[in-house]
């Protein structure tokens, strides 16, 4: 009680200059309240038609909407922007801080008629303005999106494509780092420009992200070499019985699948992959006669693997050794992996016989030269496609005697057959589970996938004795192009124009229109065409051309025997001219010659 007294006797010890101090501040706060504050409820939206966030657009799709703004005050304006942007961000270690690095590769600015803005130019209070616009995601970008240097160019042809959208825009996982992103935004701004040319004043922005996955075509399969580190096509075991003896060799070597076909909106798959995966099995001399080994288990897993760099790519980041070749840029690759559900062959597993000595002859190389080590008898199971065929045993083409020492000794531990199968497997993807976006290559940033398959094979008549090896594919993930669609946008007048609507059609006789030429037949026309096309004859020419010829040249010849002279007079004798016959022929000579 006496500390609550003491703080009430306080209190109104005190009133008097509370009372004056409190008043102030009301007043101050009321004036403040009642102060509207710039642009206070002033709203910019874009609004997309038919628009929910899950939806995905894909090339040649429209994005047709408005903007509407509302002021609760009157604000001078001087124009209004709606823009389409395309952003690659990086972000990478550096010495003190992270490196971020962005490019945008696509800008498209929406065109505003002047009907369109207010006369004067000024949002007025509890007025909206609607803006609309109307986009249509290209097919590919401009040769200015890429404008570093590339190794090849097909590394520009790669980066010119639209890239997918890649971050956090997606409801189900795509599998990308936090250091890289693919965003598509459409921007919203009114601006203020006092003087012309002078300062921009952003006085209101607005942005909403959009989906984009973009129709990718599919690419030939990759040229893999030693040097790519990211892929294992080929491996080679031998197989045993627990401790004892070696009972044979198992070779497996992948052949590279066709893309994984999605259709535009990503979640469905058009064509599923099947991964093909070459066996052959060569059993020792002392087991031939033992059964191949069977295939008791088949895993897969799909890793993706994001590439991303502070400066741009000159080449293809999963070919070769992307981290290790030296560079100024700061680079970075991040690798997920999604396990594929239970997988099976398409047929039953059957194994052809073959005798070894016809296979061996047949592969074209040297008897020699196939028992010095496994990785030569590797390259022996596949001969080069510029190898030429194989001839026929003759009694030349037989091996020499160095040769049949080296054949006979091999024939001590190789057997007079070998085996081969071939396993057909496909490969659904789990799209429940993730989102795969297309494979795509960018100036700074790249997505590829790669297939890991285990198999287990196990040795005949015994059920512990086995051996399981691992083969790495390349898989590419492409979006198909929907033609459909995209007559039908084109109908409804909100997808890209045929060329015809824009530089004239061509009717039976003429050819009207803007940019077309009239008066043109179009019989005329087809006339050219094929006349341009028709089929020539390459052939020797006749006599008459060769004599005329002849007769030209000579004539040449003794007009230049004259004027040697005069020029040898002219200069009082000068130095001795070089021989007929022992200076070079002319051009055209060669061919006087039959």
């Amino acid at each position: 009680m006496d500390y609550r007294q003491a703080f009430v006797a306080g209190m109104i010890s005190s009133g008097a200059s509370c009372h004056s101090d409190l008043s102030s501040e009301l007043v101050l706060g009321t004036k403040a309240a009642n102060k509207p504050a710039p642009y206070q409820r002033s709203s910019i939206d874009i609004n997309i038609t038919n628009h929910v966030s899950s939806k995905v657009y894909t090339s040649s799709s429209p994005i047709v909407g408005e903007v509407t703004i509302t002021t609760k005050r009157d604000v001078p304006f001087d124009f209004i922007e709606v823009i389409l942007l395309g952003n690659t961000r990086t972000k990478t270690e550096g010495v003190n801080s992270p490196v971020e690095s962005a490019h945008a590769f696509l800008k498209l600015f929406m065109p505003i008629p002047s009907s369109i803005y207010p006369v004067p130019r000024v949002l007025e209070n509890g007025k909206t303005l609607t803006v609309p616009f109307n986009f249509v995601i290209p097919n590919q970008l401009t040769i200015g999106a890429c404008t570093h240097n590339v190794q090849t160019d097909r590394v520009r042809d790669q980066h010119v494509l639209l890239p997918p959208s890649m971050g956090k825009e997606w409801g189900v996982d795509d599998m990308a780092p936090t250091m890289a992103s693919v965003e598509y935004i459409i921007k919203a701004r009114v601006i203020h420009q006092p003087n012309l040319g002078g300062e921009r004043i952003r006085i209101m922005e607005a942005r909403k992200s959009i989906q984009v996955l973009p129709a990718s075509p599919e690419e030939p399969p990759l040229n893999i070499t030693e040097n790519d580190k990211l892929y294992c096509m080929y491996k080679k075991k031998s197989l045993r019985k627990l401790l004892s003896t070696k009972v044979g060799t198992l070779t497996a070597e992948a052949i590279q699948p066709r893309a994984a076909i999605l259709q535009s909106n990503g979640r469905t798959m058009t064509s599923t992959p099947m991964a093909q995966i070459r066996l052959k099995y060569e059993p020792t001399s002392s087991q031939q006669f033992l059964t191949p080994p069977s295939i008791t288990n088949i895993t897969g897993k799909i890793t993706a693997h994001t590439f991303y760099s502070s400066g741009t790519a000159p080449a293809f980041p999963n070919l070769g050794n992307w981290t290790a070749e030296c560079s100024t840029d700061k680079r970075g690759v991040y690798s997920t992996s999604v396990p594929l559900p239970k997988l099976s062959v398409v047929h039953p597993m059957t194994w052809q016989q073959h005798p070894f000595s016809l296979e061996r002859r047949d592969s074209g190389y040297a008897s020699d030269l196939s028992s010095t080590s496994d990785e030569t008898e590797s390259q022996q199971l596949i001969p080069p496609a510029s190898s030429p065929a194989p001839l026929p045993p003759t009694i030349s083409s037989m091996p020499s005697s160095s040769s049949s020492k080296s054949s006979s000794k091999s024939s001590s531990s190789s057997s007079s057959v070998s085996y081969t199968s071939t396993l057909r497997i496909p490969l659904p993807l789990p799209l429940d589970r993730r989102t795969f976006i297309p494979t795509f290559h960018s100036c700074i940033a790249s997505r590829v996938y790669t297939l890991t398959l285990s198999i287990t094979a196990a040795v005949a008549g015994s059920t512990s004795a086995s051996t399981t090896f691992s083969l790495t594919l390349p898989l590419q993930v492409a979006v198909e192009w929907d033609p459909e669609q995209q007559e039908q946008q084109r109908v409804d007048g909100q997808g890209l124009p045929h060329f015809e609507s824009l530089y004239g059609t061509t009717n039976g006789t003429t050819t009207t229109g803007r940019g077309g030429v009239e008066g043109v037949n179009e019989e005329e026309e087809m006339a050219a065409a094929e006349e341009h096309l028709r089929p020539r004859v390459i052939g020797l020419p006749p006599d008459l051309w060769y004599q005329e010829m002849r007769m030209q040249r000579e004539s040449q010849r003794e007009g230049g025997r004259g004027r040697e002279v005069m020029r040898e007079a002219d200069n009082g004798g000068g130095q001795q001219q070089v021989a007929e016959g022992g200076r070079l022929p002319g051009y055209g000579e060669a061919i006087l010659t039959r």
